[in-house]
């Protein structure tokens, strides 16, 4: 077999990602304190940036407050020479070292120092306390001895956040090398801490403690926790009054007792941090329109260092030169992805607010169905920008706080023809359910027939669906008997 070289031509096209494509995509779809967090970091990696906080207007306030102080300087001057009297010490001709006495004489006999007493700044800090935290302090309370207190601390570090035992008690005995009834001994002494009905491995345990710890002395309680939790979180009275031989009224009168119960003794105690929406972007109606503007505040105005710009001007090796020329391109790009950015997020909100005015001017009932493509063709970008400028934004209305991903919805069909928004149907139905008599709380069909009546097509099993997403009980668990 021959071997031969050819030569031959071949047009394709391809997507090449530049650096600062690579960028300017990745900064599209960072969060607001994402963002915040990648300028910070470029700060203290690339000399060539610095943050100001003077805007182009405040510069332009500057520069005409110092001119109108020029001018008054030489008006000034000028009467004092007409007038013969002497001149004044300009700026430069400031008595400093006299200022600076006078300041520190009058600074150091009129100041007033804080009570010695005072607390520090350490001792105002606070946290909340975890579950955790409050059963180890309980722990260092009791007396007992070292092993006992050893497998008792490792039964706290298995609870889950709604204080709920999910490690085998076999698993934990063994990684603490004790007997079973060493770590049931240890099981018992934390079960006795507060919150009652801590440290339980299902919901029946966790009921029963309480009502040991509560002393409620009672029998029927007992067993219908022990023998009808079913029954009982169906609300199916008939079966169990029949199964205990007791009439409706008085099972009735037993479940009062259980609700007063904690299902889930630890969630009262979290050492989470709140966490608090900051809005990319606003918008206001002013008069008949809906403005929309940036929120730039918290996020640091960039600008590029003078100091290193003149090292590219004066003298200087060829590494530094080339050194300061890449972290220079580095920053114009950063500088230009975050303008691009902030004006994508608005082009994007400006187009949701042009499509979904009837939403802003009505309410939730008004709005309109809406895909990435809609906006997509409205601004000539692709669906995949769309997509990244929507995801981990928040915009501020009169209405409340959005993601930007809440205003694009499918449709349902309407009877009489058209679409609404799925958004707009599972407000409706939470308004339906909120109006109903807790007695007689509605089925799925009841619901579908319903929106039906508001002229909106759907089947059951959306209803269904819908209703779980709300977090919306069945009928059968919202009824109500007292």
């Amino acid at each position: 077999m021959a071997l031969e070289i050819k030569q031959t031509l071949r047009l394709s096209q391809q997507l090449v990602m530049t650096p600062q494509l690579q960028q300017a995509i990745k900064l599209l779809q960072l969060s607001r304190m994402e963002l915040q967090d990648l300028v910070q970091n470029e700060l203290l990696e690339n000399p060539m940036l610095e943050e100001t906080e003077e805007t182009r207007e405040e510069e332009q306030k500057l520069d005409n407050e110092e001119k109108l102080d020029d001018q008054r300087d030489v008006e000034r001057k000028a009467s004092t020479e007409s007038a013969g009297e002497p001149e004044p010490k300009g700026k430069d001709e400031f008595d400093w070292e006299a200022y600076a006495e006078s300041y520190i004489s009058t600074s150091t006999s009129q100041s007033i120092r804080p009570p010695e007493d005072l607390p520090t700044y350490e001792q105002t800090l606070t946290k909340g306390e975890s579950l955790t935290d409050h059963l180890l302090w309980q722990l260092r309370l009791v007396e007992a001895n070292d092993v006992t207190k050893r497998v008792a601390m490792n039964i706290i570090g298995n609870l889950n956040d709604d204080g709920y035992l999910t490690t085998p008690l076999e698993g934990i005995a063994a990684q603490e090398n004790v007997a079973l009834e060493e770590a049931e001994l240890a099981l018992i002494l934390v079960q006795g801490f507060d919150p009652p009905g801590i440290a339980a491995r299902d919901l029946k345990e966790c009921l029963l403690i309480q009502l040991e710890l509560l002393r409620v002395d009672d029998d029927k309680i007992v067993e219908l926790i022990e023998n009808h939790l079913p029954n009982l979180e169906r609300k199916n009275y008939p079966a169990i009054a029949k199964a205990m031989g007791l009439t409706i009224e008085e099972i009735i009168e037993l479940t009062k007792i259980i609700h007063e119960l904690e299902p889930k003794p630890g969630r009262a105690y979290t050492d989470q941090e709140p966490q608090y929406i900051t809005p990319d972007i606003f918008i206001r109606k002013v008069g008949d329109q809906w403005v929309v503007s940036l929120n730039e505040d918290g996020l640091p105005k960039l600008k590029i260092s003078h100091l290193y710009r003149q090292l590219l001007k004066g003298g200087g090796s060829s590494l530094t030169k080339e050194y300061v020329q890449e972290k220079l391109r580095s920053a114009i790009w950063l500088i230009r992805s975050i303008h691009q950015r902030q004006l994508t997020i608005y082009k994007v909100t400006e187009s949701i607010v042009k499509h979904q005015k009837e939403f802003f001017d009505k309410g939730i009932s008004f709005l309109r169905p809406m895909i990435l493509r809609d906006v997509a063709n409205d601004i000539s970008m692709h669906e995949s920008t769309v997509s990244r400028v929507t995801t981990n934004k928040y915009v501020h209305t009169p209405r409340g706080i959005f993601e930007l991903k809440y205003f694009f919805n499918s449709g349902i069909q309407r009877i009489e023809g058209g679409e609404v928004a799925s958004e707009s149907v599972k407000a409706r139905i939470k308004e339906i359910v909120g109006l109903e008599d807790p007695k007689k709380p509605l089925s799925d069909q009841q619901l579908v027939d319903q929106l039906r009546e508001n002229n909106i097509q759907i089947a059951r099993r959306t209803v269904a669906k819908y209703r779980e997403m709300l977090q919306i009980l069945p009928s059968s668990k919202r009824k109500k008997l007292w």
